[in-house]
């Protein structure tokens, strides 16, 4: 009889662990993260081996990655996480200018041109983007870099004067703005649309990274990369404040370490690309080469026009990011 009664006893022990596994494992919140670009692009990449980590780490979210805008499209996920439609998002800063013109110091022309400098403006900006972002309920978790800026065209390019009248692919009134300032006709287009637009005559020119060309197979519709280094833009991940103080102080340092991870190897990445995809572009038939002498006095001059302008718009702020960017 008691042998009977323990079986009993355990077996309800035993049931009732299975239910409350169970039950913890049914707790989990899945997490959706919508990403603008492609599944294969190395920022997506990386945002889906952070979800991963995350998942991993423990049992309270599962984040669950939708590259190529499916989710929502690039334009439209910082307004979706700040409103708390996705809990956790990327956006690319410069993208985000009529935010703040803090944003926007992402996209000035010929004011970091490699990877070092753009890590130090990225430091010194820091601490006024995470202001801003805390002022719109957001947290920022990461972000990191694309490769330096060239200028696709579809005709040779010698300098400005040659880009007046192209129809140039503008994302934030940073490029809408060095348009004007070349004679070309901005047009705004997001990154799941640039291959679109250049096969239907929509552009015809823009400034972006060997990246885009590669994911867009851009050789297809234009025929010159020129080499300018005009900036280095970046990406930035991040989180609904209400979302994430929702979230155990266990799970919210692992969100943590799997963000400075995800920063570490995107700026290691970005890096390491920026070459290779200069080769890739030359190997698929495009004509890659070094901007003219006259072409870099030209983007020089806008570079110092915009730069002015900025610390005109950014006031104070702006300036202390500046003094503390060129300090380093």
């Amino acid at each position: 009889m008691k042998d009977m009664i323990s079986k009993k006893v355990l077996s309800s022990l035993l049931g009732g662990f299975v239910l409350s596994f169970a039950s913890n494992i049914m707790a989990a919140e899945t997490w959706d993260m919508p990403l603008a670009y492609s599944a294969t692009n190395y920022h997506s990449v990386i945002a889906k081996e952070f979800a991963e980590e995350v998942t991993a780490g423990q049992s309270d979210i599962e984040i669950v990655t939708h590259p190529s805008g499916s989710l929502f499209k690039g334009g439209e996920i910082y307004g979706a996480v700040r409103r708390g439609l996705a809990p956790i998002g990327e956006r690319l800063v410069s993208a985000l200018s009529n935010e703040s013109p803090v944003f926007s110091i992402d996209a000035v022309p010929f004011l970091a041109t490699d990877f070092n400098s753009a890590w130090n403006l990225y430091q010194a900006s820091k601490p006024a983007m995470e202001n801003i972002l805390k002022k719109h309920r957001l947290k920022l978790l990461y972000s990191m870099p694309w490769p330096p800026q060239g200028l696709y065209a579809n005709k040779p390019i010698d300098s400005v004067a040659d880009m007046k009248g192209l129809k140039f692919r503008a994302y934030n009134p940073a490029t809408s703005t060095i348009a004007e300032l070349m004679g070309a006709i901005p047009t705004k287009i997001e990154a799941a649309e640039v291959s679109q637009a250049f096969a239907t005559g929509v552009a015809e020119s823009m400034l972006s990274s060997g990246s885009t060309g590669y994911d867009q197979k851009l050789w297809e519709h234009v025929d010159y990369w020129y080499d300018v280094k005009a900036w280095l833009p970046k990406n930035m991940v991040f989180v609904n404040t209400r979302a994430w103080e929702a979230l155990s102080p266990e799970t919210q340092k692992v969100i943590l370490t799997a963000a400075a991870n995800a920063e570490k190897k995107g700026w290691a990445k970005a890096e390491s690309l920026s070459n290779w995809y200069k080769e890739e572009l030359t190997k698929n038939g495009m004509t890659v080469a070094e901007a003219s002498p006259t072409l870099k006095a030209d983007f020089k001059a806008i570079g110092e026009t915009m730069t002015a302008d900025w610390l005109k718009e950014a006031g104070a702020e702006g300036q202390a990011i500046i003094d503390s960017y060129q300090a380093m």
